[in-house]
């Protein structure tokens, strides 16, 4: 759980864009002149003359901070700001309700609907600005909490070293890619890397070299991965997996002896001392599997394959349908 005074210390030290306000109203006059406060006040404003077409604008560009009359004709500001709130914007729209009505039956529907705030049409101009650096106050707080969740959440899944996923992201993702291949009953492939002799690496060069490998191990990984769906993590040491979806293990077998290849033919640069590095592979992929996918089961048939792979000389990449008779590399 994300302590309240340890983000709140660091909230502060997030700053927000400026909020975009959109002002919707089916009154064009009442709109430009609310639009030409909102932009003396330092926020960038802009007008929508009904409640379909501010959806419709917030959907084109997203505004922050969302004004809007509470009587229009197709949609009315009630409806408005209900559908505001079932929209999967990637920040929180603060809106607030305008209209001559003020009585209390009237604020509390449009709390309810969801809206911030309930303003009068009758409110001066200093209170219309007030009201809105209030709701730049809550939006900063809201976008510097988030900030700071989602970095979180990013080193919580995050090897510190690499760059790449950890082990926990390994397993939940890969859980969530073996249900959708049951469900659609596709392919998915995985490799299992693991660098030949790192120990020597740490007693001949230090582990501050051995770490740098590490490094470079991951980045040729990357850059050896040919789509976007396609991701790797790093389970522990010096060995990291490959998953790639909707592969079958002859086009895994591809990926993996590219990786090894890149791997080998160009020596680790590390601390200034030139370091050959090879690894060995292992492939395989729900196709190769006699029981249920999972991840143990992926993995424990990868790591028979890897393990063929040291014993046959190491810097070789062997597959499971090949495992007792045939590698690559």
């Amino acid at each position: 759980m994300v302590d309240f005074l340890e983000t709140t210390q660091i909230a502060r030290m997030i700053i927000a864009p400026t909020p975009r306000v959109l002002i919707v109203d089916d009154d064009p006059l009442m709109g430009e002149h609310l639009k030409q406060l909102v932009s003396a006040a330092g926020f960038d404003a802009a007008t929508a003359i009904s409640g379909a077409a501010g959806l419709a604008a917030m959907r084109k560009k997203f505004a922050s901070i969302v004004i809007t009359d509470l009587h229009m004709p197709d949609m009315d500001g009630l409806t408005l700001c209900r559908t505001l709130r079932d929209e999967h914007f990637d920040s929180y729209v603060y809106v607030m309700l305008l209209t001559a009505q003020d009585a209390e039956s009237d604020v509390l529907a449009g709390l309810q609907a969801g809206a911030d705030d309930y303003l009068s049409k009758r409110i001066s101009s200093a209170q219309l600005v007030a009201r809105l650096r209030t709701a730049r106050r809550i939006l900063t707080l809201e976008h510097s909490l988030r900030t700071v969740i989602e970095e979180k959440n990013q080193l919580a899944t995050t090897d510190s070293l690499t760059g790449a996923s950890n082990r926990r992201y390994f397993t939940r993702q890969l859980t969530r890619e073996l249900n959708r291949v049951q469900r659609a009953r596709g392919e998915l492939s995985l490799l299992l890397l693991d660098i030949d002799h790192f120990k020597r690496i740490n007693d001949r060069h230090g582990h501050g070299v051995g770490d740098e490998v590490l490094q470079e191990f991951a980045h040729r990984i990357a850059a050896a991965l040919p789509r976007k769906v396609d991701w790797y993590a790093r389970l522990g040491g010096e060995e990291f997996t490959v998953v790639l979806p909707e592969t079958h293990l002859a086009g895994a077998a591809v990926v993996a002896e590219r990786i090894r290849q890149q791997v080998a033919d160009t020596p680790f640069q590390a601390s200034g001392v030139a370091i050959a590095v090879t690894v060995s592979i292992g492939v395989s992929g729900v196709a190769a599997l006699s029981v249920a996918p999972s991840v143990d089961a992926l993995l424990e048939s990868a790591d028979r394959c890897l393990y063929g792979s040291k014993d046959s000389g190491r810097n070789r990449v062997t597959i499971a349908e090949l495992a007792r008779n045939s590698s690559l590399g």
